[in-house]
């Protein structure tokens, strides 16, 4: 045996001293593997929309109400289900509605344990024991785990149910145990991208995921940007500021992350006050907020228009825009322009800044970088982010895999390097970690084209068409091209090609994305090529819901099987309270299974197995006598 492995072997030792310990853990192991696998969600493009976002949360999308159905559904009426339902998401906010007595209490407790150790029954006592909350952990094990039919513990078990309701613990209880089984029933999240944009608070989500106790992030284009803005590249925190101003999302730069907009009230006081600003207007922002976004976007063209100049490898020098206007005929590229004002552009040297503009980059990049909370959210996305996830055979990404129209893999290349399919994929995770060491300009501008360029995997267009929207009326300037993955996710054979690039088997397998919305009013389906994709953007981004006439799709991957669950639009936390109401309508099953998947058959399984033979290996060397036991 080498060295290295006597070494790992001694270090094992140090936990298991001797062979009835080793036994002991491998039966416990063994065990575990036979348990049915924990449920895993999947949300994508939230856009900001906390509130929505949240409540999807709360339910597990449905998870929990069909958990209460299974445990009552002959017991309770329809309305006593539903009730119980929304006392589980909301238990502060219905415990105020509810004319409250000992036996109100009683009785409800007993039916929040029930269900309680339902969603817990999957999971093993050490497990659900490690996220009991602190102040009635002893108390919540012992109900969790008493048996109430026996003779010997009927009086002990009433004993515990009495006291908490005579010493007024009651609320607080509810309260606990209410957000154990919401966080019972939903093993692991995913989040498969675009957590920013549109939406009013983003910043309240990151805050919430930062709690979550099992998750992972699958970057989207907006994720990126953010991110890029984060570490203050200049293009992408123009590109936030624009969002921003565009749905007049104010509140989340300066109470979010503590933005200070001061400089850019000055550029427009000094520039802009005169200048027109209807095209700028949007159904969500007023005069001033519009005069804000034209004096930003301008400043966003000049700094796009360096890039795409500089960074040949991204491919974009012929998507410049200022540099192709006609001052003198108000022409853009030929095409007449609908308005051609623009305060702080040198005709001459159409990028370049003024020494206004420049100094409120300055203050704008300073906020960025300086914000607390913004910082802890972006090392949060690269800590618990990536391009791409395999996890349990299924593959997760944002937006596409670039292909070509024959469905091969495209070779994109960059700096006199080629990278394709899984290459690149890694290739693109690598350069946003890298950006975030280095924080150099070239690093940076990468993330930012990331966001908008025709080579990114989390944009999958050709070009980003904001200033041809805006200021020319041909809308056939307007077309942004979707990459050609896009056209072909409906094939089986071009999923099984992506199933194998990643070393996947796709036979129970799916690929899992969002991005490019599902319009669920005009027939379109969220599962593809027979079952094999999976498209969860269903539209939570209440801009988005006019299309897709739904309000956002959620997965769930349980032990047995896969299901999506499609939603209305939230009504707001008071109706969802007052009426016992929920957001979930339709319900489609992916794949069903007859027999129930087993931790034994996930990538955790796997983990535990590979242990399994190391305390194995440990066992027979403890006899051999080439390691010691302690007795």
């Amino acid at each position: 045996m080498e060295k290295y492995e006597i070494k790992y072997y001694n270090e094992l030792a140090n936990k298991f001293k001797n062979k009835k310990q080793v036994l002991a853990e491998i039966i416990n192991l063994k065990a575990i593997l036979n348990l049915p696998k924990g449920t895993e969600h999947f949300v994508s493009d939230i856009h900001g929309e906390y509130e929505m976002f949240l409540h999807i949360l709360k339910t597990a999308s449905g998870v929990i109400r069909r958990k209460i159905d299974e445990e009552f559904g002959r017991a309770l009426t329809i309305d006593e289900r539903a009730s119980l339902a929304c006392l589980i998401y909301y238990p502060e906010e219905k415990m105020k509605q509810i004319d409250k007595t000992d036996d109100w209490y009683r009785i409800t407790l007993y039916r929040l344990i029930r269900v309680a150790g339902c969603v817990s029954a999957k999971y093993t006592r050490s497990k659900v024991r490690k996220m009991l909350p602190k102040n009635f952990e002893y108390i919540m094990d012992e109900l969790l785990n008493c048996d109430s039919t026996s003779i010997n513990k009927e009086h002990y078990y009433s004993e515990i149910i009495n006291n908490i309701i005579t010493l007024d613990l009651a609320g607080d209880f509810f309260i606990d145990i209410c957000s154990l089984i919401q966080n019972l029933a939903i093993d692991h999240l995913h989040i498969v991208g675009d957590i920013f944009d549109r939406g009013p608070r983003a910043d309240i989500i990151m805050d919430y995921l930062r709690d979550v106790r099992s998750i992972d992030i699958q970057w989207g284009n907006h994720d990126v940007l953010w991110i890029g803005a984060g570490l203050g590249d200049a293009g992408c925190i123009l590109s936030v500021l624009v969002d921003c101003l565009k749905y007049n999302n104010l509140e989340l730069l300066e109470d979010g992350y503590n933005v200070n907009l001061l400089p850019i009230y000055n550029l427009v006081s000094k520039h802009y006050l005169s200048s027109p600003i209807d095209k700028y207007r949007t159904p969500y922002n007023d005069d001033e907020t519009a005069a804000l976004l034209k004096a930003v976007s301008i400043l966003r063209y000049k700094i796009e228009d360096c890039y795409r100049r500089k960074y040949k490898s991204f491919n974009m020098e012929n998507q410049t825009v200022l540099d192709k206007i006609d001052f003198e005929a108000k022409t853009w590229n030929g095409y007449a322009m609908s308005e051609c004002d623009f305060p702080t552009v040198d005709r001459d040297d159409t990028s370049k800044l003024t020494q206004m503009e420049e100094d409120v980059l300055a203050k704008l990049i300073h906020s960025f970088v300086t914000s607390r909370k913004l910082q802890k959210h972006t090392k949060f996305l690269l800590d618990k982010g990536s391009i791409y996830l395999c996890y349990n055979g299924n593959l997760m990404f944002h937006g596409c895999v670039p292909l070509d129209e024959n469905g091969e893999f495209l070779q994109e290349e960059f700096n006199g390097k080629h990278y394709k399919g899984k290459v690149y994929m890694d290739y693109c995770d690598e350069m946003v970690r890298r950006a975030y060491k280095t924080r150099s300009p070239e690093d940076l501008a990468f993330i930012w084209q990331l966001w908008c360029g025709n080579k990114s995997p989390v944009f999958g267009k050709d070009k980003m068409a904001n200033f041809e929207r805006i200021y020319i009326n041909d809308k056939e300037v307007h077309k942004e091209v979707k990459q050609h993955y896009f056209n072909l996710q409906d094939r089986e054979d071009i999923c099984n090609k992506i199933f194998t690039e990643f070393g996947l088997d796709g036979k129970r397998g799916h690929i899992i994305n969002g991005h490019i919305p599902v319009k669920h009013a005009k027939g379109e389906s969220p599962i593809k090529a027979n079952g094999k994709m999976i498209v969860i953007d269903g539209g939570m981004s209440k801009p988005y819901q006019k299309v897709t006439g739904i309000a956002g799709y959620t997965l769930a991957y349980h032990s047995y099987g896969m299901s999506i669950a499609s939603h209305q639009s939230f009504l707001g936390k008071h109706t969802m309270v007052e009426n016992n109401k929920d957001v979930m309508s339709v319900k489609y099953v992916v794949s069903k299974y007859a027999d129930r998947i087993t931790v034994k058959e996930t990538d955790n399984g796997k983990d535990i197995e590979s242990h399994v033979d190391d305390l194995t290996k440990l066992f027979n060397l403890y006899n051999e006598g080439v390691i010691k036991e302690i007795l």
